[in-house]
């Protein structure tokens, strides 16, 4: 089973505050876990730049116009309360989405069976027109439209296991039948939105919130009953996974109790919905994860399912 690596030093260049939790060390952090002799099998490649229109799969042009020119020359610029771009942000941005498309083109075309793209800020919190959680563009939503519109896949769905709820790829799908986005995450925590109730026009939303201090037991019970069932039914061409491990037990920003090996299960039974219904294609894109030794046993753990073991 091949396995495509995407990532980009340029990730390191979108630069934040001391002390900021959404730190270049993450992305250092992956690349530490992946470097082991285990992974060697990996195919590795660096995340193209994409045109800046790209974004426009998710977001106005309106919007998109106003981040990029938003971007500073030197110094921070505050987008929102807790979101900021340094002169490295938008060409990290632009990569990541690149990242993204690619690893969506590798796996539509058989290329590969399935890519893990480690880009960051992430993308999740990102609405159609509001950036919000470190977050600018939706990542995963861009790479599941892309899927549709240079693919022709008739059903994408996004699966969220991020500890914070996806407001922003619930906002850019609500009323999108042919994407279902499906979300498992702590509530109440930012940003405040993911009850069961959300469902969106379609009933192609599926929020399957869990109570701090649930453990990886609870969240596995919730994920199969909850999340799986109604994956299965809608029958995906593509999974993409919006893959935050920051519900690992070290995280420092909230409160489930989730190991690696969860993350391992989690992503082992994707890839047989999706082997079922979509020939086995699978595109993960990083988003949250905060505790450094944390996201890096997770990622291993994740990558490692990715790779057949």
């Amino acid at each position: 089973m091949t396995t495509l690596y995407v990532s980009h030093p340029c990730a390191l260049d979108h630069a934040m505050p001391d002390g900021h939790p959404e730190r270049p060390a993450r992305i250092q952090a992956v690349e530490r876990a992946l470097e082991r002799e285990s992974f060697s099998a990996l195919v590795r490649c660096l995340a193209p730049r994409a045109e800046l229109a790209t974004a426009e799969l998710a977001h106005p042009a309106e919007y998109v116009e106003m981040i990029a020119k938003a971007s500073p020359d030197e110094g921070f610029v505050q987008i929102d309360s807790d979101t900021l771009m340094s002169p490295g942000t938008l060409k990290a941005v632009l990569h990541a989405i690149g990242g993204a498309t690619h690893a969506v083109d590798a796996v539509m075309t058989g290329e590969c069976a399935n890519a893990f793209v480690a880009m960051r800020p992430p993308g999740h919190h990102a609405e159609r027109a509001t950036p919000m959680g470190f977050c600018l563009f939706n990542t995963a939503a861009i790479a599941a439209r892309h899927a549709r519109k240079a693919h022709g896949a008739t059903r994408v769905a996004v699966v969220d296991w991020d500890v914070h709820h996806g407001n922003g790829t619930q906002d850019i799908f609500w009323d999108d039948k042919a994407v279902m986005y499906a979300s498992t995450h702590q509530m109440p925590l930012f940003p405040g939105t993911g009850a069961k109730g959300e469902r969106g026009t379609h009933d192609t939303i599926v929020n399957v919130p869990l109570k701090a201090g649930d453990d990886g037991a609870v969240f596995r019970e919730v994920f199969e009953a909850g999340i799986l069932t109604r994956l299965d039914a809608f029958a995906p061409d593509l999974i993409v996974i919006s893959a935050g491990f920051d519900a690992h037990h070290l995280d420092p920003l909230a409160n489930l109790r989730l190991d690696e090996s969860d993350f391992g299960w989690a992503t082992r039974r994707l890839m047989e919905v999706a082997h079922k219904h979509g020939g086995g294609r699978v595109v993960s894109v990083l988003e949250g994860g905060y505790d450094l030794e944390g996201l890096s046993r997770s990622v291993a753990a994740h990558v490692d399912a990715l790779m057949g073991r």
